[in-house]
């Protein structure tokens, strides 16, 4: 690989030479064109650990899409720019757990490996806890479908951190559901084992809390997954907490651009 010393910048392939940058690393490469053919790595032997991996990776990205999207509704101001990238990453550790199946086809068995997800920050830059100080207590009841978020009473002046400009903020409560997946050999793809249930959500809302009053009862917040659906051993309920910060503007509050913060609190299955 060769370094290009020069004043003249540019990209793309001239000739048998490609120009290209590499991440965390400054000024431009060059290197010869070459690589695996598709079809090579579609058919060749020597590409069948490749091809195993590729399966997999495009089932735990499946399966990490299934999380972003049944929150949907809250991604764009909770999430950072590398979300899909962990929950891939996060998917393809519970893959790895999966002892029945062969090297290309292991499930992805969420329900029996949730503690990779518990925890998780959907913006690793801005944590709830260090946003919300409060203790939160959630009861998630037997059969997983509902939730009752509950704080004691707090003063958000010196337990709520908020970002310059809010004046009010709101606390979430969201219910997710999250299917295990597994390779479908007629597909050729993986696929939610529960399709119906898979993405199954619903996000509670507390009031518009002012940043400036002390909160003299408990918050409750009550969350339950539409329909009262009867979730099986293959689903997982994701249990996340967050809070959301508004400016008030005479009647109205306007969402802002930065400072929320959603932490997937607890990873619960149904009791049977």
């Amino acid at each position: 690989m060769a370094r290009q010393l020069g004043h003249v910048k540019y990209g793309g392939t001239i000739g048998e030479i490609r120009h290209f940058k590499i991440k965390g690393m400054k000024g431009n490469f060059a290197g010869l064109k070459g690589g695996a053919t598709g079809d090579q790595i579609k058919n060749d032997p020597g590409f069948v650990r490749t091809r195993e991996n590729m399966n997999e990776f495009g089932g735990c990205a499946n399966a990490g899409r299934s999380v972003r999207v049944g929150l949907n509704m809250l991604m764009k101001q909770m999430s950072d720019s590398q979300l899909t990238g962990r929950l891939t990453g996060i998917m393809k550790k519970i893959n790895l757990e999966d002892q029945t199946e062969a090297r290309g086809y292991r499930a992805i068995l969420i329900s029996t490996q949730g503690k990779y997800l518990q925890g998780l920050h959907f913006n690793k830059n801005v944590s709830f806890d260090s946003s919300f100080l409060p203790l939160v207590n959630l009861t998630n009841s037997g059969d997983a479908v509902s939730s009752t978020m509950e704080i004691a009473p707090f003063n958000p002046m010196n337990s709520v951190i908020a970002p310059a400009g809010a004046t009010h903020f709101r606390l979430i409560n969201a219910l997710s559901v999250i299917s295990d997946f597994a390779y479908n050999a007629t597909t050729g793809i993986y696929e939610a084992i529960e399709p119906s249930l898979n993405e199954l959500s619903n996000v509670a809302y507390s009031d518009y809390l002012d940043l400036k009053t002390e909160i003299t009862a408990p918050t409750l917040i009550e969350s339950a997954l539409p329909g009262a659906p009867q979730l099986t051993g293959s689903t997982t309920v994701l249990n996340s907490v967050g809070i959301e910060f508004y400016q008030q503007a005479g009647s109205g509050y306007y969402l802002l651009n930065a400072g929320h913060a959603l932490k997937i609190q607890n990873v619960v299955l149904p009791v049977s």
